[in-house]
């Protein structure tokens, strides 16, 4: 009930915002591609079974019945050592009975267990573990999402990025083209030079459209992963306005000695090793308690031929009642194995570990380096851009002065166009690096 309520918020909140135009934040996203997939409704299947594994486990204390019948048929019976012809010669009227063959008997017995070894204690600790591992593993799974997220969310930026550079080159070749028409005008342009810009504005036209193409195709899946699908639209949100993110600072990368303090990561695939690693401490203690005896009381009530005087040949009732001690040994032969396999599971997991710290320390490191080649071509990209600038600006000039051609102008004004869209593209790249980083880390 409670993921449904999450999913009705998470559609209405999306719902709002695509209504009021309002722009979404790359944590909002995360939140709604986890409500939003249905990975999520594991989380009741894991808690409902949860609670019927501990609420059987805790029918282990009330009391056991079990119900028993039998029909035999035996080749000897119970007799007394006495001559019975003899003993009616001495003592006249006596007789010694004798049993039948055929043996019946039909038995209830009610045990209650008084002391288990902590067989039921440990199995409701191994299904709490079990759960426990399995929500870890859960959050490691829905945790990938934020990955996708990432790679949408900033490839819609992108797209965004480039058509606002795109916008201003086509802005720039309108002033152009009308600066020809005027100098047409005064006959020092001819139509050639008009028709050139123009060429060059309908490829920034068409290169606008394939951008928007993109930015459309990247929000429609971006859409669909954070958005549960609407009945009273045609097709899912391909109009998501996003707010860029803020720049977080990333500490600069030390070397790993293979400490996790070290490393600085927090991932819930961590979590999911570490609860792995709990459920085999827990299977040892359920093995432990599989060594110890088990005392309990029983009464047990039963009508049967013979009954419990074995020298009645007739049909009678009779009960039984006292304390049980039982222990099974047989387990011994087996404990050395059960012991080894779990803590051979153990030593699996702590290598799991280990990969996975080593691996995420590589990824750390090259999106470390990343980030910092980045920053540094940013900090060349804005100086390149106001030279080209500054180069384009006096190529204007000059071409109103008759020195140089259309072409050469336009050749400079795609240089400050390609410079611009690097730059924009570098710095949506940088943010995306460092968003990397911190889904590497979750330190946020």
């Amino acid at each position: 009930m409670i993921r449904i309520q999450l999913l009705i918020i998470s559609f209405l909140s999306v719902s709002f915002c695509m209504e009021a135009q309002e722009a979404l934040t790359i944590t909002q996203c995360y939140e709604l591609a986890r409500n939003n997939y249905p990975l999520i409704k594991q989380h009741d299947l894991i808690n409902k079974t949860e609670q019927y594994n501990l609420a059987s486990a805790a029918k282990g204390w009330l009391p056991q019945i079990a119900v028993n019948a039998k029909a035999t048929y035996q080749s000897d019976v119970t007799k007394l050592p006495f001559d019975s012809e003899k003993l009616s010669a001495i003592i006249p009227g006596f007789s010694i009975p004798t049993l039948g063959k055929d043996q019946y008997q039909a038995t209830a017995e009610l045990s209650q267990t008084i002391w288990d070894g902590g067989v039921i204690h440990s199995a409701r600790e191994l299904t709490k573990a079990q759960a426990t591992a399995n929500r870890q593993q859960l959050e490691s799974d829905l945790y990938a999402l934020n990955e996708k997220v990432n790679q949408l969310y900033f490839g819609c930026l992108l797209q965004d990025e480039l058509i606002s550079q795109n916008n201003l080159l086509q802005k720039e070749l309108q002033v152009n083209i009308d600066r020809i028409t005027a100098m047409m005008e005064n006959g020092v342009a001819n139509q050639s030079d008009k028709e050139s810009l123009e060429v060059e504005l309908l490829n920034a036209r068409q290169h606008e459209i394939e951008l928007k193409a993109g930015r459309k195709a990247c929000s429609r899946m971006l859409g669909i992963l954070i958005t549960p699908p609407n009945p009273l639209k045609e097709g899912p949100y391909e109009e998501l306005i996003l707010t860029t993110p803020s720049i977080f600072s990333v500490p600069p990368q030390r070397g790993w000695d293979g400490r996790l303090e070290e490393l600085g990561v927090n991932r819930p695939e961590l979590k999911a090793l570490e609860a792995q690693s709990h459920l085999t401490d827990i299977q040892n203690k359920q093995i432990a308690a599989g060594l110890m005896p088990r005392i309990g009381l029983f009464a047990q009530g039963g009508y049967g031929r013979p009954g419990l005087n074995m020298l009645e040949d007739s049909f009678e009732p009779f009960y039984i009642a006292g304390v049980r001690l039982s222990w099974n040994i047989g387990k011994l032969y087996t404990v050395k194995n059960d012991r080894r396999k779990v803590e051979t599971g153990r030593r699996a997991i702590g290598i799991q570990r280990d990969v996975f710290l080593f691996n995420t320390a590589m990824q750390l490191m090259q999106q470390n380096t990343e980030i910092q080649k980045m920053t540094d071509l940013l900090k060349a990209g804005d100086e390149i851009v106001r030279l080209r600038t500054s180069i384009k600006k006096a190529a204007e000039a000059k071409l109103e002065n008759g020195v140089i051609s259309v072409t050469d102008l336009i050749r400079e004004i795609n240089a400050e166009d390609m410079a611009r869209q690097t730059v924009a593209a570098n710095r949506i790249r940088q943010l995306m690096a460092i968003y990397n980083y911190m889904y590497t880390t979750n330190n946020n």
